[in-house]
């Protein structure tokens, strides 16, 4: 756990801020801002939360300025992602307003989090979620909400996945509406099923959540605890939301969850999400759909093909290797090693050859050794990533490497985060320019002085790089007429890092009602 102390810098200050959608402050009454830290999955949950609160007469924005309100969807995952709450936190509450705090690290500590966090008046649970606008309404009242005890929330749902679906526990992200809604069942279409989200952008891309939880066992990772045991949304929920989210502008979807090659088991259908990519592809004005959070154990040849091969799906795959030495991922309770993770990459770039590859890496686990770090380093060599995240180990709060032995000194691990990370950056630039001269399809997401930035089917949001469109010499797609959610066929030119830089050759869909 973090303390709550007083920021050191302005970082929190200035996520105060971010963009701001003029339609969700236009009207009068009760403001509300909501601040997302963390992962895509939040932001997913805090969209949940906003249809919430505006279905029950609360403005809602992401700008905290004048607002009565100020809920900060908080990160909980690793120690610096709690000291950024912590500090967002203390921001808001400088701002005058109310302050509440929600999300993982709020549900994973609750009345510890509240105790250490005076200036927050109240710290809210998962399980407060569908009555969000009620704790709200007591927080501008002037009452004092009792924080939870956390509690381990896998021991909510039953242990046999397919025994889950009728268990009333609150989901975040998988609301239903409650008020005014029609019957349906599963022929209704999706068009004319309810959808429980209202965006907090305007941008082009939008995440989509298959599932909640994990049941997993990883040494290093806590999440399970606080967010459950794993539990797929069905097919017909998430065609009605594609549907929803792309009649709202979005031309990317990216699926989330905390283990994406889980999606389907507790349905009974293990195959559900390769099923589920051409489906959402369909849809119209979809252009592309990106799978991420892939767990390479549960990675099937058929899902490889399905990623690798389904138009309008991207070739695309982001695996959480953690490690390629056998032994340290056996401590971590995980499977593979170097060899195995490198056959799988193969497979997917046998049929695309030019697929995006991208994953995370502890170094300095407990009793990771000289050897067990070359073999990491021998895998990365021959990998041929486009992205490396890496991360240098630390014990983290109820999680059984906390209490392993073995631990690696912090001068090591010091040392070799510094050096895989340069390796890391050195190989990610190489693989950049292997693309010099091939052909990538940009998704436009902004246009700004004349600087147009997008990302090829190997670049995710925010994670992967981007791709900076500059005119061509010659004929070709006028970039002064380009706007975001606009796909383009472009040639890669140069590479700057990971990022690239490409010439827009061909128009493949402009993005709907945009004036040209």
């Amino acid at each position: 756990m973090v303390s709550a102390t007083s920021p050191s810098d302005n970082s929190s200050s200035a996520r105060l801020a971010p963009r701001r959608d003029p339609e969700l402050s236009s009207a009068d009454g009760r403001r509300v801002a909501l601040l997302t830290l963390g992962c895509a999955r939040n932001e997913v949950d805090s969209e949940e939360l906003a249809a919430r609160l505006h279905a029950d007469g609360w403005q809602v924005t992401t700008d905290g300025e004048g607002a009565d309100v100020v809920v900060v969807n908080t990160c909980g995952f690793v120690e610096k992602a709690k000291q950024d709450s912590i500090q967002t936190l203390l921001a808001a509450a400088d701002t005058g307003a109310k302050v509440v705090a929600a999300g993982c690290m709020a549900e994973r500590y609750g009345r510890e989090l509240a105790d250490s966090l005076p200036e927050a008046q109240a710290v809210l649970s998962f399980d407060d979620y569908p009555e969000i606008a009620a704790r709200l309404d007591a927080v501008v009242a002037g009452e004092r909400i009792g924080a939870h005890t956390p509690r381990d929330r896998r021991e909510l749902l039953p242990l046999t996945p397919v025994s889950r679906r009728d268990r009333a526990v609150s989901l975040p992200g998988h609301g239903t509406p409650t008020r005014g809604v029609t019957e349906t069942d599963e022929h209704t279409p999706a068009h004319l099923r309810q959808v429980l989200r209202r965006r907090l952008d305007t941008g082009p891309v939008a995440s989509l959540k298959l599932a909640s939880g994990c049941d997993r066992r990883c040494a290093f990772c806590a999440i399970p605890a606080f967010r459950g045991a794993f539990v797929s949304r069905t097919p017909d929920e998430l065609l009605a939301e594609a549907e929803w989210l792309a009649r709202t502008g979005v031309r990317e979807l990216v699926l989330v969850s905390e283990n994406s090659t889980s999606y389907g088991k507790d349905l009974g259908d293990p195959r559900a999400l390769e099923k589920l990519l051409p489906q959402l592809a369909a849809i119209d004005g979809i252009v592309r759909v990106r799978a991420s959070y892939l767990q390479p154990a549960e990675t099937r040849p058929g899902l490889v093909e399905a990623i690798a091969t389904t138009p309008g799906v991207a070739p695309y795959f982001d695996l959480s290797f953690q490690h390629s030495s056998e032994p340290v991922l056996r401590r971590m309770r995980r499977f593979g090693s170097t060899d195995r993770f490198l056959e799988l990459l193969a497979s997917a770039r046998a049929l695309a050859p030019e697929a995006g590859a991208r994953s995370n890496f502890i170094v300095g686990f407990p009793g990771e050794s000289r050897a067990d770090y070359e073999e990491l380093v021998r895998f990365l060599t021959e990998a041929r990533l486009d992205a490396i995240g890496v991360f240098d180990y630390s014990d983290e709060d109820g999680t059984e490497a906390a209490g392993l032995s073995g631990k690696v000194s912090a001068a090591t691990v010091k040392r070799r985060y510094d050096r895989l990370s340069s390796l890391a950056d050195e190989l990610c630039s190489q693989r950049a320019e292997e693309r010099l001269g091939s052909t990538v399809e940009v998704l436009v997401d902004s246009v700004a002085d004349g600087v147009v930035e997008g990302r090829a089917a190997h670049q995710a949001p925010e994670v992967d790089g981007s791709t900076t469109l500059v005119a061509p010499s010659g004929g070709g797609v006028d970039l002064a007429a380009l706007r975001p959610g606009d796909l383009v066929r472009a040639t890669v030119t140069a590479t700057e890092g990971v990022d690239l830089v490409a010439v827009p050759d061909e128009m493949i869909s402009a993005a709907p009602g945009a004036t040209r």
